[in-house]
């Protein structure tokens, strides 16, 4: 999953973007609203993390005008302000959730996760994909009940191929939300990656769950009725 994060103050952009993909998501920094504006306009994110105090565009006049333009993100926004009548003004600009600095790292992965359901329309923490099961919240991954070890990314992928269960995902779709903004588009990397989940979730069970479409993309299922590899 995609994030872009808004934050003008360096350090407290890096450690909340190191935290995050740390958590397996991937994750692009602005530090100003038209810069948010620009990334939002032509990239696909699943979720926007908006801090108020910005120079220039502050985040309620950023959160007006991505939902003026019709973006539907969710948008978190995080903020030094605790008055209840900025709350009220942050949800009102169309901010899905709202967090006030200081706040505990763990509480705010919590919230990460909520919204990304609440986008999504998932409301399960446990994805289950024939007899493979990846729990998002705890990312363990299990199929016919033995554990699989996967890196960060490999999570990354499989996950957001199990959130779109079912569907054959494109090559860019992939690019977009597990991959950051560095991604190169000529690199072979998902190719990669998608060998590592095949050797990691397929190896050794009859039933393959990754299928690959020439010219098309991926898909993870558990029916088999279709010409892909």
């Amino acid at each position: 999953m995609r994030i872009l994060l808004v934050e003008d103050e360096p350090r407290a952009a890096r450690m909340l973007a190191k935290g995050l993909r740390e958590h397996t998501y991937a994750v692009d920094v602005a530090a100003d609203g038209e810069a948010a504006l620009h990334q939002l306009g032509v990239n696909d994110y699943d979720l926007l993390i908006l801090d108020i105090m910005l120079p220039g565009k502050d985040g309620f006049e950023t959160c007006r005008e991505l939902r003026a333009q019709g973006l539907t993100v969710p948008v978190l926004m995080l903020t030094a302000r605790d008055a209840v009548k900025d709350r009220i003004t942050g949800l009102d600009t169309g901010a899905d959730d709202y967090l006030t600095k200081p706040f505990d790292f763990y509480e705010f992965l919590a919230r990460v996760r909520a919204l990304m359901r609440r986008g999504q329309v998932f409301h399960s923490d446990t994805i289950t994909v024939a007899d493979l099961e990846v729990e998002t919240r705890t990312r363990r991954v299990t199929r016919a009940g033995l554990h699989i070890e996967l890196t960060s990314k490999e999570f990354a992928l499989l996950e957001y191929l199990a959130r779109r269960a079912g569907e054959v995902i494109r090559r860019a779709e992939i690019a977009e939300h597990v991959w950051d903004v560095d991604f190169d588009p000529f690199s072979n990397l998902i190719e990669v990656y998608i060998q590592r989940l095949r050797r990691k979730i397929d190896y050794g069970h009859d039933l393959k769950l990754i299928r690959t479409f020439r010219g098309e993309g991926y898909r993870l299922a558990a029916a088999g009725q279709d010409s892909g590899e």
